[in-house]
C-alpha cells in the first residue's frame, strides 16, 4: 500500500520559513517527478512545485518563485519544499503528490498518489 505523509506545517508570521517533508512508502518514486500543491479555502488545488526525476529540473508557481524551493532525496524516498519570505496569501493546505501519468505537470489530475496534507497559515 502506498502512503505519502507530509509534515512541517503549522502557523507563521509573514516573513517567516516553514520547510514541509513527503515520506513516501510502499514503492520508490525514484524515476518520477514529483510535485507540491496547495488548496485555500474556497479555491481550486494548484500546483506550487514540482521536480523531475533525473535532472531533477524544476518547476515552479510563478506566485512563490524566488521564495519556495523544491528538493528531492530519493535515498530516503523523500521529497521537500522550503518556503521562505511566507506570505498570508501562501496560507492553505498543502498536498504531496508523486508519479505524473502525462504530461501537464501543474494539473492534480495528472498525479497518482497523494498525501493527506498540512495546513499552513501565514499570519500578516
Amino acid at each position: 500500500q502506498v502512503q505519502l505523509v507530509e509534515s512541517g506545517g503549522g502557523l507563521v508570521e509573514a516573513g517567516g520559513s516553514l520547510r514541509l517533508s513527503c515520506v513516501a512508502s510502499g514503492r520508490t518514486f525514484s524515476r518520477n517527478a514529483l510535485g507540491w500543491f496547495r488548496q485555500a479555502p474556497g479555491k481550486e488545488r494548484e500546483s506550487v512545485a514540482v521536480i523531475s526525476w533525473g535532472r531533477g529540473i524544476t518547476y515552479y508557481a510563478d506566485s512563490v518563485k524566488g521564495r519556495f524551493t523544491i528538493s528531492r532525496d530519493n535515498a530516503k524516498n523523500t521529497w521537500y519544499l522550503q518556503m521562505n519570505s511566507l506570505k498570508p496569501e501562501d496560507t492553505g493546505v498543502y498536498y504531496c503528490a508523486a508519479d505524473l501519468l502525462g504530461g501537464t505537470y501543474y494539473d492534480p489530475r495528472e498525479y497518482a498518489y497523494w498525501g493527506q496534507g498540512t495546513q499552513v497559515t501565514v499570519s500578516s
